[in-house]
């Protein structure tokens, strides 16, 4: 059996319809938190992965809410308090700006501007020793050192904005004893994001594939996020290098 050391703890976790956010609730659904799946527009999707946790013994309630819009933040946080008595976990995986019917400046708006009204929101509830962990790329943590292609760019740029943004948040974190974590993970087989490069730029994830040696799927990097979660000895700001980030890190130390 899993151990529930989340039990009796709130989650939200932002994006979690389908992918890796939906496979990363339901890990931490399994260890005892109350998750609200949130979702923009696929509630029959959303209410899939909560029928999925609950059926599994868990506790999870699905919310639509559009990141973009500051009380899309409140929507989830009044959640979590009224469903599971607390937000003590913030799990920031929702990302995007490929989509082509969403405006040029949609990337900066949902990676960046999104990510710090859902933080500043989260944070008048969540108690001492709450958790928020930012999940990112390789491609766009290292994107001032190492160019990433062409279709990614501005992606890469505002979830990159997204990440700096919220590590200058880290003196108010610290007053308030809640940890910010940063996790990175490569291209991820078979994420929309990765479906949409490839027909951008065909080629381009077997390309990354092999200088990465290989490329992990949506459930091993949300088993990666999960396991971040609670973890004893973090310190504030860590970040997480997870996969194939050697190439990257050559990039940075020359």
């Amino acid at each position: 059996m899993t151990e529930q050391d989340l039990a009796g703890k709130g989650a939200v976790i932002t994006g979690s319809s389908r992918g890796i956010g939906a496979a990363t609730a339901q890990l931490i659904a399994a260890r005892g938190a109350g998750v609200v799946v949130n979702y923009r527009q696929k509630a029959p999707r959303a209410k899939k992965v909560v029928k999925s946790i609950e059926e599994a013994g868990g506790r999870a309630v699905a919310v639509g809410a559009d990141l973009t819009e500051q009380q899309g933040a409140q929507a989830l946080v009044d959640a979590a308090v009224e469903n599971f008595g607390s937000l003590d976990l913030l799990i920031l995986n929702a990302s995007g700006g490929m989509e082509a019917d969403r405006g040029e400046d949609y990337a900066l708006k949902l990676n960046r501007d999104a990510q710090v009204t859902m933080v500043t929101t989260a944070i008048e509830v969540m108690p001492p020793g709450s958790q928020i962990v930012f999940v990112t790329s390789h491609q766009a943590h290292f994107i001032h050192q190492t160019a990433t292609m062409d279709a990614y760019e501005p992606v890469a740029r505002s979830k990159r904005a997204g990440e700096d943004a919220l590590r200058e948040m880290v003196p108010v974190l610290d007053e308030k004893d809640i940890l910010l974590t940063v996790v990175s993970g490569d291209m991820i087989e078979g994420t929309i994001t990765a479906t949409l490069l490839d027909r951008a730029e065909p080629g381009a994830i077997e390309a990354r594939r092999q200088a990465a040696g290989r490329l992990y799927s949506v459930e091993e990097f949300a088993a990666e996020i999960s396991a971040l979660v609670n973890r004893p000895g973090l310190e504030q700001e860590h970040t997480e290098l997870v996969g194939g980030a050697e190439d990257f890190l050559r990039s940075h130390q020359a």
